[in-house]
């Protein structure tokens, strides 16, 4: 069901990357496009969306990273997300099982921000004067 809102969200868009992939790249990056995709849907119904793997992959790369769960992706990667959180309205979860997706429901939660499993519930603001 579409809700309409006339506020912008900037939503976190959370979902596993890592978990059941091994590491495996392509299997990395599908799970990377699945949270691009759901970014995608979020922006065209009016809303910021983002994703903490936007922000930490280049970083960590740049922090010296050479494979995903080396310690300069560590460093970087979940301290990242838990930064980005707190700045965001909202949070999406997707996908599968995630640790950390899972976390940052929980830490959502305990913010008091909203939190959406179904993009059929984020409210949209299209049309609402923007």
């Amino acid at each position: 069901m579409q809700h309409t809102d006339s506020r912008s969200l900037m939503i976190l868009v959370a979902g596993p990357y890592r978990s059941g992939t091994g590491d495996d790249p392509d299997r990395l990056a599908a799970n990377v496009r699945a949270m691009n995709e759901a970014a995608l849907v979020l922006f065209r119904a009016g809303h910021l969306p983002v994703t903490g793997e936007a922000l930490a992959l280049p970083l960590a790369e740049l922090a010296g990273s050479t494979t995903v769960g080396d310690p300069a992706f560590d460093e970087v990667f979940h301290p990242v997300a838990e930064l980005l959180l707190t700045r965001c309205d909202a949070v999406l979860r997707i996908g599968g099982a995630s640790a950390g997706a899972d976390l940052m429901v929980s830490q959502a939660g305990i913010q008091g921000k909203a939190v959406y499993t179904d993009l059929g519930d984020v409210p949209s603001v299209r049309g609402a004067g923007r």
